[in-house]
């Protein structure tokens, strides 16, 4: 009888001997990296070979462990990863458009937040913040958090990006804007305006060009792709998902300042 490893090979090996051969060599490396509970994990849960290779490179690729496997696996990765409405490939070289675009998710699942039936953009930003390991694991290895409400001051005016990231594997500023509504051209008007300041005042010489990501509640995609189409800053569209809402009468019960800061303790050890 097979083994879990042994049939995780067996299983993504496509028809013909050289592709056999290709197939196997290939999936080997990142096969060794995983431990024994993530190929009984794989073998469980994704029973499709080709969404199994993706969970197995993943894993090998970003040291995930088998709880950040299961993770992934439940909330659909596969299914999300790259499908977000961008003008990667008009506005990026076809290497960093690529790299760029497997960034993007839609929808985004923020499952992990306790947000009231109704909330507003600061709400969600906040919330997002305090619960930042979770929010940066959902948003994809290479992120490294720079700062919320980042203030610039250009031409005399003060303005605030949303949130400012880092992503250390593009080597690009990340701008992301929060919009609890739906996406309308405008939003994307704005972005634009920002990420030519950030690539004018803070993007180095070595860097990439700054990217744009605008999260909304809802987005129709004829109207987020005829809005982009004459951009010229990368810039990509996506919703996001909250799975659970907690009802205004339960808003006290929330947890606490201190119970979110040993959460996030305790998160950096998983």
């Amino acid at each position: 009888m097979q083994g879990p490893l042994a049939q995780l090979e067996s299983s993504a090996i496509v028809q013909g001997p050289l592709a056999q051969l290709e197939s196997t060599s290939i999936l080997q490396v990142p096969l060794a990296k995983l431990t024994w509970y993530h190929h009984i994990t794989l073998m469980d849960k994704v029973k499709d070979a080709e969404e199994r290779d993706f969970y197995i490179r993943k894993s090998a690729e970003n040291g995930w462990s088998r709880n950040i496997l299961v993770h992934q696996i439940e909330s659909k990765l596969y299914h999300r990863q790259g499908k977000a409405v961008s003008n990667f490939n008009q506005t990026l070289p076809s290497f960093h458009s690529d790299l760029a675009k497997e960034m993007l998710k839609d929808p985004y699942k923020f499952d992990f937040l306790n947000l009231s039936e109704e909330y507003f953009e600061k709400d969600l930003e906040d919330a997002l913040v305090n619960h930042i390991t979770k929010f940066l694991l959902e948003l994809g290895a290479g992120f490294s958090y720079v700062g919320r409400q980042y203030h610039l001051e250009i031409g005399g005016d003060d303005f605030y990006i949303d949130l400012l990231f880092y992503h250390l594997k593009l080597r690009s500023y990340v701008v992301i804007e929060l919009k609890t509504g739906k996406f309308i051209p405008e939003y994307a008007s704005k972005l634009n305006f920002y990420l030519s300041a950030v690539d004018d005042l803070m993007k180095h010489k070595t860097d990439n060009p700054t990217l744009g990501i605008l999260i909304c509640k809802e987005r129709n995609k004829v109207v987020a792709e005829y809005s982009l189409r004459d951009i010229n800053k990368p810039i990509g569209i996506a919703e996001y998902e909250l799975t659970q809402s907690i009802p205004e009468n339960f808003k006290g019960c929330l947890p606490t300042i201190e119970e979110i800061e040993n959460e996030l303790e305790n998160n950096k050890d998983d």
